[in-house]
């Protein structure tokens, strides 16, 4: 096992399962392109060949997979129909939800119990000018339905001042009425955001704001959460409780246990690092080749995580398993 001099390894992995995505959100891509998938993507084989790996070599215990929007994906069934055989401790997803009730027999059937579902506002204008596409009801309607079938939700919000600063009550409250925990990502300086510090400062909402905003209404208290987990987590007594990400307002870096892989087998230990390591190689060798050379990567790839910072980079989260 890899272990830095902060005591850090990678225990969690977020694969992406395709760099496609069917939405445009205004905090992830710039001018409204949707992201399309690589022409060099890694088949589910060699996908479920990487976590293997991963699993063995860097002790990988919880797997999400994400994207783009892996519900895109064609991998997305042969994949699932692999991963449950690794043995895994936890295996959860995250969709932005507009093809989850289609998609739910197919992920029960795989066992996925644990759904993040990112949803910015409860406003259909809203909704349009963010995301760049799709549908609120539809996506309400398979968050509904993945609830019936008896699935653990977590609802992953980014509260922008301009946009849907005036949904983080609205959207609490629909969180705290339905039993889905709210997650509130504080704005993340990736990708055109890096690189546009105005536009990233006017629309940063932090959390000691959201905090008193949330306090007008509601009495909380600070919850236990994993020590290796991003989000602080509040209780609102019997009602339930509410997460916040707060990436610039309360770095994480110190007790950093994720790694990413993306669609095309780029290994990525920090969103502050643009460097990837690749992996993709490695996958056709014998395991007794591949777990040395991939022990170089994995050391690599820790060493890029920062000591308490977080500072963002040029990275577009969609495409690296955000």
């Amino acid at each position: 096992m890899i272990v830095d001099r902060h005591g850090r390894r990678f225990r969690k992995l977020r694969l992406s399962l395709t760099a496609a995505c069917n939405y445009a959100c205004t905090y992830c891509v710039a001018d409204g392109r949707r992201l399309v998938a690589a022409r060099d993507e890694l088949t589910a084989a060699a996908m479920l060949r990487a976590v293997e790996l991963l699993r063995d070599v860097a002790g990988v215990e919880e797997l999400r997979i994400t994207g783009g929007e892996p519900l895109l994906s064609d991998r997305l069934e042969p994949f699932l129909q692999g991963i449950g055989k690794l043995a895994l401790q936890g295996i959860s997803l995250t969709t932005n939800g507009q093809l989850l009730a289609g998609k739910l027999p197919l992920l029960r059937c795989a066992g996925i119990q644990r759904l993040n579902v990112s949803l910015d506002t409860l406003d259909p204008s809203a909704f349009r000018t963010i995301a760049k596409g799709g549908d609120l009801q539809t996506v309400l309607s398979g968050i509904e339905q993945a609830r019936r079938a008896g699935m653990s939700i977590k609802i992953n919000m980014v509260p922008m001042r301009g946009s849907n600063l005036d949904q983080v009550m609205p959207m609490l409250a629909f969180c705290l009425e339905q039993g889905y925990e709210l997650r509130f990502i504080e704005l993340m300086r990736m990708g055109h955001l890096a690189q546009h510090a105005e536009a990233f400062r006017t629309q940063f909402v932090g959390q000691r704001e959201l905090l008193e905003l949330i306090g007008q209404r509601y009495a909380f208290t600070q919850a236990e959460a994993p020590v290796d987990s991003t989000a602080l987590r509040y209780s609102v007594g019997e009602r339930g409780a509410f997460g916040i990400i707060a990436n610039e307002s309360a770095p994480f870096c110190r007790s950093c246990s994720r790694l990413r892989l993306s669609s095309t087998g780029w290994l990525y230990g920090c969103l502050s690092s643009n460097r990837g390591h690749f992996m993709g190689a490695l996958l056709d060798l014998p395991t007794e080749q591949a777990q040395p050379q991939l022990t170089g990567l994995l050391g690599r790839a820790l060493a890029d995580k920062q000591d308490a910072t977080f500072t963002g980079s040029a990275l577009i989260m969609k495409s690296v398993g955000g």
